[in-house]
């Protein structure tokens, strides 16, 4: 992981500018705030994160953040980030960017200068970590000391967008490198030379280029990964006229940027990809992808569509790995075709939206059958490999396989105790542990969740996926509901598109009796993954607020629905035997009723009462009635 960034404070709230900056300098109140060290991150006005969303964007307000105030040619940014395109592609794909920019600053935005030749974000209500930590008076402080030793790098998350802009990222580095060995060499004489041993060396570690770098004593820190999916993304291919050609490498790349935030897909940069590819049959594509360890590769088409101003655009991803090329998962998308800024985004957040838990089945059955085929059974599998068995019985929801989900995750856990997504999905097993009124000991299985959903956001902060779990752990284990409500916004900053955060937030707003914001919630959970695998656990959520909004036959058909799909999980029981009771539907409710008892033998009003994160007490009593007027003691 990349060394946190200057101004970053623990905990869930976004990042606060000091009281002064580095080396006593007071602050001014900025409209805009850049963290350039380590992952790249944008703040606004009250701490509002305003990051664009794709990466050659961030890219680009990097580029004006470091020029300091100054103007830089239009041209020079476009053969930065586009360096294989023609004269043509460049200035139009530089200004869907800046049109991106500029739609992201919000209130920054005045900051922003474009004119024909040239584009400037001022340095007056710009602050900027990187130029602030090599200022002469701020030069060696404690606090650009504490960043600089844990290994931040200069825009350490935007590395491989360009060939040309990697080598332009290296001397940038090197220069802030020779800055800072500069001033601290200065301040600390005597001792500048003793702080290069150790763990403090990574002060000094900025990847150059190898024709510029620093000794080959001072080491470079790369993020440590673990197990994951390798996928590649190729630029569309076009059938027909009648589409802009660059919407070809302006879907892949906003697919690329959006995969990226999921922290346990390894995704290779489009551009790369295809100028390192095997161009012909489809066949010799194929080979040549296998034969750069890729395990998952994303192709599509765009055409024209059939009406005036629309367009259709297919995907399918295909699995390398058993020699004949099978494809796993495929989507047709016919849309309007008058924004194409809009279309990318809204396309691309689909598609990973619906990928992602797609390629996580795939991957669980694979280490599923491996694990059943081959000799050693749990003592010869990966810490990877045991948490994608365990993701795969955790949702089968049988009791005996469920336990044996447990014990997988806390062998992986022994094997690798700082991979931040096993201590997630492990506290994601005592989630339904303790929901299920599976658990020997309740308090013990509540706290364990929130010890191990803890350490997960403490060993990879930027994971969507951890902070969420995180969330709903807080707020239907402990009913901290507020804490929750931030955890999962935060989250949804980092990944716009993790379908289980939009649900765990419109739970959250639901208990906290938000029960319309809770829909809007779970309808962009429905817009993005309409036949998500896990449909039988995020659909169950909306029974909560249509059951508290007194939408009473609409949560019963959702109770229908969700349980058809999976008959062991016993929430969506709760609020469909409640809607039935103010329904009065007798006989219904009756079977209802014994189908929970057998799932929870002891599930009692009381029990339900005590569970509940349901905070407004009108709410609650609306809850109690309807179990009583269903004939739950």
């Amino acid at each position: 992981m990349v060394g946190a960034s200057l101004g970053e404070v623990p905990g869930i709230a976004g990042p606060a500018l000091p009281a002064s900056l580095p080396g006593g300098v007071p602050a001014q109140v900025p409209l805009l705030r850049l963290v350039l060290l380590g992952r790249m991150e944008a703040w606004g006005l009250a701490s509002t994160s305003v990051l664009p969303r794709h990466r050659k964007t961030r890219a680009l307000l990097g580029i004006l953040g470091l020029a300091a105030g100054s103007p830089v040619l239009r041209r020079r940014i476009s053969g930065l980030l586009w360096s294989r395109s023609g004269d043509t592609q460049r200035r139009g794909s530089l200004r869907q960017a800046l049109h991106e920019l500029q739609e992201s600053l919000g209130d920054a935005a005045s900051l922003l200068h474009v004119d024909r030749e040239t584009a400037t974000l001022e340095s007056n209500g710009v602050w900027v970590d990187a130029i602030e930590c090599v200022r002469p008076n701020a030069g060696g402080s404690s606090a650009v000391l504490a960043v600089l030793e844990r290994g931040a790098v200069l825009l350490a998350d935007l590395e491989g967008i360009d060939p040309i802009f990697d080598t332009w990222l290296a001397d940038q580095r090197q220069q802030l490198h020779e800055r800072v060995t500069r001033l601290l060499s200065q301040r600390r004489p005597l001792d500048f030379e003793s702080r290069q041993d150790g763990p403090n060396r990574a002060l000094l570690a900025f990847p150059t280029n190898a024709t510029n770098r620093p000794p080959a004593s001072v080491p470079t820190p790369l993020p440590v990964r673990r197990g994951g999916t390798r996928l590649g993304v190729l630029p569309l291919r076009p059938l027909g006229g009648g589409v802009p050609a660059h919407l070809a490498v302006g879907l892949a790349e906003a697919v690329t940027e959006a995969l990226a935030c999921f922290r346990w897909i390894f995704v290779a940069d489009c551009a790369s990809l295809a100028a390192a590819m095997v161009v012909g049959p489809e066949a010799s594509e194929l080979s040549s992808a296998r034969s750069m360890g890729l395990d998952f590769i994303l192709t599509g088409t765009f055409q024209a569509g059939a009406a005036p101003g629309r367009i259709r655009i297919t995907f399918r991803l295909t699995d390398l790995r058993d020699g004949a090329g099978e494809v796993v998962w495929a989507e047709r998308f016919d849309r309007e075709a008058t924004d194409l800024l809009a279309l990318q985004d809204a396309v691309a957040a689909e598609v990973v939206a619906r990928m992602d838990p797609e390629i996580l089945l795939i991957e669980a059955g694979r280490a599923t059958t491996a694990a059943a085929a081959g000799p050693g059974g749990a003592d010869a599998a990966s810490a990877h490999d045991l948490q994608l068995r365990a993701v795969a019985a955790i949702h089968r929801l049988d009791r005996a396989s469920f336990f044996d989900a447990g014990r997988w995750l806390a062998e992986a856990a022994r094997l690798d105790p700082d991979h931040a997504a096993i201590q997630a999905w492990h506290a994601y097993w005592h989630l339904f542990l303790v929901g299920q009124g599976w658990a020997e000991h309740e308090d013990a299985a509540m706290q364990e969740a929130e010890r191990l959903a803890a350490r997960a956001v403490a060993l990879d902060p930027k994971d969507a996926q951890g902070l969420t779990i995180l969330g709903h752990v807080r707020a239907f284990l402990h009913h901290r509901v507020e804490e929750a409500l931030a955890l999962h916004r935060r989250a949804l900053s980092m990944n716009p598109n993790l379908s289980m955060a939009w649900v765990f937030l419109g739970m959250a707003e639901s208990y906290a009796g938000a029960h319309e914001a809770a829909l809007l919630r779970l309808n962009r959970y429905r817009e993005l993954a309409p036949c998500h695998p896990h449909a039988f656990f995020f659909d169950a959520a909306w029974g909560i607020p249509l059951l508290l909004l007194g939408r009473h036959a609409e949560a019963v058909e959702v109770g229908r629905a969700t349980t058809a799909l999976q008959p062991g999980l016993s929430y969506p029981y709760k609020t469909y035997l409640s809607a039935l009771g103010h329904l009065g539907l007798a006989e219904e409710a009756s079977a209802v009723r014994a189908r929970l008892l057998s799932i929870e033998p002891d599930f009692s009003v009381t029990k339900a009462l005590r569970r509940t994160p349901v905070r407004r007490e009108t709410d609650r009593a609306h809850y109690e009635e309807g179990l009583r007027l269903a004939g739950l003691d």
